[in-house]
């Protein structure tokens, strides 16, 4: 136990730390996400069941209930949002808004401060944009610039994703440079004004955050625009199965 609380706190003070970094230091707006909150549930041993099904099926003193166990607790990580359907647990903005994403020091501190667990959301289109893609995708198109020399500023990492940092764009440049391919898959998703993604060291129901390429560490981190990454990361992503889903 103890070794978990120390954890905790090496985890919260890390968030803080990064917020005020990417705030202060890198004039990144950024505002904290939903974040994620326990909620206890019940199931069977071998099968889905619940408390109250077990102890109806004890009290008709079925054969079934004597010879099944009883259902066990188990923990489940669901978004604080109102919304039981949310497809990104956790990693989104809630209260307060998008909005209000800011890069002044003291608001992000009183914020991490009140809420130290909460992910680090970065509102895309002002200061710095971004590109993401699936993470197989995404590990295809590194090796593919790796191989070319092209330069690449930080990536970001989850379990499914990629997400490549880029200068701001328009939505009519970015037009543009997909007017110019073949075929764009949707796998392939753009961040731009009134966008977000989450930052680590940042914690989601999909998993951690982390920086596949980090940041260089003096000064503000350099980006590459989205024009010298993006036939690249239509190419990597062909392969890829189209989906709707934002949480894919």
């Amino acid at each position: 136990m103890r070794e978990i609380l120390v954890r905790r706190r090496r985890t919260r003070s890390a968030l803080l730390g990064a917020a005020l970094t990417y705030a202060e230091q890198w004039q990144w707006p950024v505002v904290p996400g939903a974040g994620l909150q326990t909620r206890q549930a019940w199931q069977s041993r071998g099968a889905r069941g619940s408390i109250r099904s077990f102890l109806v099926s004890c009290a008709r003193g079925s054969r079934r209930s004597r010879e099944s166990p009883p259902p066990v607790p188990r923990s489940e990580e669901l978004c604080s949002c109102p919304r039981p359907d949310c497809v990104v647990p956790g990693a989104h903005p809630q209260d307060p808004g998008l909005l209000a994403a800011t890069c002044d020091p003291r608001m992000v501190r009183w914020w991490w401060t009140n809420r130290p667990d909460a992910p680090i959301v970065l509102a895309t289109g002002t200061k710095v944009a971004a590109v993401s893609l699936p993470a197989p995708a995404g590990a295809r198109a590194l090796a593919a610039f790796d191989r070319v020399g092209v330069p690449l500023g930080p990536v970001v990492a989850s379990p499914t994703r990629f997400m490549l940092l880029v200068q701001p764009y328009s939505l009519d440049e970015l037009g543009e440079l997909l007017d110019q391919q073949d075929w764009v898959p949707t796998s392939l998703r753009y961040h731009g004004s009134g966008g977000y993604i989450v930052l680590p060291p940042s914690e989601t129901a999909g998993g951690n955050l982390r920086w596949e390429r980090p940041p260089a560490a003096n000064g503000v981190p350099w980006l590459p625009t989205i024009e010298s990454v993006v036939t690249t990361l239509v190419a990597a992503s062909a392969s890829e199965p189209d989906g709707s889903r934002l949480a894919f």
